[in-house]
């Protein structure tokens, strides 16, 4: 059974130009109308199944916090309805529901409070709040001495309290330091190893990959893209570089089951890809610490003055490993023609862990794809790394290492 449906929900604000407009259409009771319709959230329908992890991806204004503000009861919906199940537990913007004038520990009991429990049941969860924030003092202190970050600790200790059934999260953990954000995602995944249902709104794409199984994106209130956290995440790479009227953005079923996005403008098009080992032969099984020749070849279709070359590497779950191109690497760029072909080779070690990794291969401008995006191909080719002749190990990294054990001198 769902946690989570939603049925043709749509949210429509009015827009004036100046607040004489406003009063105008109040004294004539709307004969007179001074206000522009603006619909941020449209015809969406979505269902999310108990004890499933949503990742919500888009641009700023796409309608990621609108819908979030009405699944929490913030704000109604123009058109449209939603149900949820279970108790749910919200962080939506910072400071929301709290006191400056309040101290930490009392904004926690009003959250708790808020959230349904009990008197008895507050009290019992207080030494476990205050613990998980590690405030300390602070926790007794007026609310208006606090950093941002530590209102996101406070926040995120009350909100959690309990284990809710449904845990939504609109990029509250992007502030504050990160080794507590760290300890806010082993939460979230122990929440998610036990049943809840998690709404996770973020920019942070290994963030999404790592605690979603499934991803939507909205671009103006309308759902465009539903599957997979990593050929979402692709497809809205590909939907924020600049576009002409002639851009495409192609997604497409590999023969190794995943989905391997494409775009760009094609004023420049890779033409081929492949990897070699180091005898110069084409292979997709590499061993850790095996050095790998990345070969390609590109067609420019128009004239293109200092391109950049890149590659990223991605572990199975799609997070990036490493990633480098021209640009970065100094190398003193070229003015090509339309017509003209050119073979690029990278050579890197690969110190990566047993597993299978994926190429994307993208020419661009300047430092990244948001400036001009010619020819960007995800999971262009697949690659298994196998155990090589040196130490085993665990993890992505096959750093060097070390160790000494020494008897000391009993005294």
């Amino acid at each position: 059974m769902a946690d989570i449906t939603i049925h043709k929900l749509g949210k429509k604000y009015k827009q004036y130009p100046n607040r004489w407009a406003r009063l105008a259409e109040w004294l004539t009771g709307g004969r007179y109308r001074g206000h522009v319709d603006r619909w941020a959230l449209r015809n969406l329908s979505l269902q999310v199944e108990a004890g499933e992890s949503l990742g919500i991806i888009g641009q700023n204004g796409a309608g990621k916090s609108t819908l979030l503000k009405i699944l929490t009861g913030t704000t109604q919906p123009t058109e449209g309805h939603y149900a949820m199940s279970g108790r749910v537990a919200a962080l939506l913007e910072l400071g929301m529901g709290f006191h400056s004038d309040f101290t930490g520990r009392q904004n926690a009991v009003m959250a708790c409070q808020m959230a349904g429990l009990r008197r008895e049941e507050i009290q019992a969860r207080l030494p476990e709040i205050e613990d998980f924030s590690e405030l300390g003092d602070y926790l007794d202190r007026p609310l208006r001495v606090y950093s941002t970050g530590m209102q996101m600790r406070l926040a995120f200790s009350a909100a959690t309290a309990v284990r809710p059934q449904i845990l939504i999260v609109d990029e509250a953990l992007s502030v504050g330091d990160s080794y507590f954000q760290h300890k806010c995602i082993r939460r979230i995944r122990h929440f998610k190893e036990n049943g809840t249902t998690l709404l996770f709104v973020s920019h942070d794409p290994s963030a999404v990959k790592s605690l979603c199984d499934r991803a939507i994106l909205l671009d103006k209130g309308a759902l465009i893209k539903d599957g997979a956290p990593d050929a979402v995440l692709d497809y809205y790479n590909a939907l924020i570089a600049p576009k002409s009227k002639d851009d495409e953005i192609k997604q497409m079923q590999t023969t190794w089951g995943h989905t391997a996005t494409r775009s760009g403008s094609g004023e420049a098009r890779i033409l081929q890809v492949d990897m070699q080992n180091e005898k110069g032969l084409p292979t997709r099984v590499f061993r850790v610490g095996e050095w790998a020749r990345i070969h390609c070849k590109i067609v420019f279709n128009a004239d293109i003055e200092n391109p950049t070359i890149g590659i990223l590497i991605r572990d199975r779950l799609g997070n990036d490993v490493f990633g480098t191109n021209t640009h970065h690497l100094r190398v003193d760029g070229q003015a090509y023609r339309a017509g003209e072909k050119i073979a690029v080779v990278f050579a890197l070690r690969l110190n990566l862990g047993c597993g299978h990794y994926s190429l994307c291969l993208a020419v661009h401008a300047g430092d990244s794809h948001l400036e001009a995006s010619w020819d960007w191909w995800d999971q262009c080719l697949v690659w298994q790394m196998i155990p090589g002749n040196d130490a085993s190990f665990t993890g992505l990294a096959a750093l060097p290492a070390e160790v000494r054990i020494q008897k000391e001198k009993n005294e």
